[in-house]
């Protein structure tokens, strides 16, 4: 399992601080499940922290790293800025043109 990064670490951070009762519950998992599955505990909390973090983003209809943007932009309009460009970056490098991936991606196309 590999090492969320800086950013996404923070708004795991941010996620968890915003849940106590999932942090409690982190802290009680069972060791032996962990050893069941091959894991340290630190790694077993981690991929259950990464479980809620992507259920939650399911729950609100957005992608796990657009709630990573949520959690960590300052204002609505970085964070509608930082998700295009991401959604940008997407299209290019599917090769398509913005206007068919934004019909694809429920997106308007006449956003910069």
């Amino acid at each position: 399992m590999t090492e969320p990064g800086p950013q996404h670490q923070k708004a795991l951070d941010r996620f968890l601080g915003e849940r106590p009762d999932l942090a409690a519950e982190l802290e009680q998992l069972n060791p032996l499940a962990a050893r069941a599955v091959g894991q340290s505990m630190q790694a077993y909390r981690q991929e259950r922290l990464n479980e809620a973090f992507e259920a939650e983003a399911e729950r609100l209809g957005v992608f796990a790293w657009e709630l990573t943007l949520k959690l960590t932009t300052e204002t609505a309009q970085e964070f509608e800025a930082q998700r295009l460009e991401v959604h940008r970056e997407v299209a290019q490098m599917a090769r398509m043109q913005w206007a068919e991936y934004c019909e694809l991606n429920g997106l308007d196309a006449k956003t910069r």
